[in-house]
């Protein structure tokens, strides 16, 4: 009976660190919190260092200026503005004000360590993901309009767009202090040093000259290899 009891105990424990590991991105915190600081001492978490907690305030957990509009004057027509606030740090959360110029978008893209969720504020968004090949690269998209919200899973590929008449805004917040941004265009074709052109062009079915176009709208560098 002692064998049986301590054997279900270890599938138990086993079970317990598994789930551990699946359900947390961000490393879970041993501390109430860790307010991010410039100074060069005390405990080092995420890769920056901990403020004294006996200086800590209300003010290092606020952040203002999200009521302030982003400039959309860019070649994809919008501006992420992300809150900048130093208690962030090891708290694993991050939020964002969006904003869109008429026909404006955010690319497709991956944030690699964590899911979002889209609050529209203003204008009308047209936004989807797409999932794995295991489940048959299977488009979600929704157009949204003021007070929707649409969730996106961690790792897959997603795009945001205006397709209203106006300027749009969004809120967006993702489960992690740093989600990470990978545009799949830059990636692909804007790549330092560059992927090889006949590689690209047998991959996305392509003329290797509209490849070399590509590559010279999202790195018009000189390192492209030939």
């Amino acid at each position: 009976m002692k064998d049986l009891f301590q054997g279900f105990l270890a599938k138990i424990i086993l079970v317990g660190l598994a789930s551990s590991f699946v359900s947390c991105y961000d490393p879970s915190p041993l501390q109430d919190y860790c307010v991010a600081t410039n100074e060069t001492k005390g405990a080092f978490v995420n890769g920056r260092f901990c403020k004294d907690p006996k200086l800590v305030t209300s003010n290092d957990f606020f952040a203002s200026g999200l009521n302030i509009p982003g400039n959309t004057s860019n070649r994809l027509g919008s501006f992420v503005n992300p809150a900048n606030i130093p208690g962030y740090n090891t708290l694993g959360v991050a939020i964002a004000r969006i904003d869109f110029a008429p026909g404006g978008q955010i690319p497709p893209h991956i944030h690699p360590r964590a899911s979002e969720v889209l609050l529209v504020i203003k204008g009308k968004l047209l936004v989807g993901f797409v999932s794995s090949n295991e489940y048959n690269y299977t488009l979600f998209s929704k157009i949204l309009y003021p007070g929707d919200v649409f969730v996106f899973p961690i790792g897959l590929v997603q795009y945001h767009a205006n397709i209203g008449k106006t300027n749009a805004i969004a809120i967006g917040a993702v489960g992690s202090q740093n989600p990470g941004f990978i545009s799949v265009g830059d990636a692909v074709f804007g790549s330092r040093p560059s992927i090889d052109p006949k590689i690209l062009a047998k991959a996305f079915a392509l003329d290797i000259n509209t490849v070399r176009y590509l590559r010279k709208v999202f790195s018009p560098q000189d390192d492209i290899v030939e």
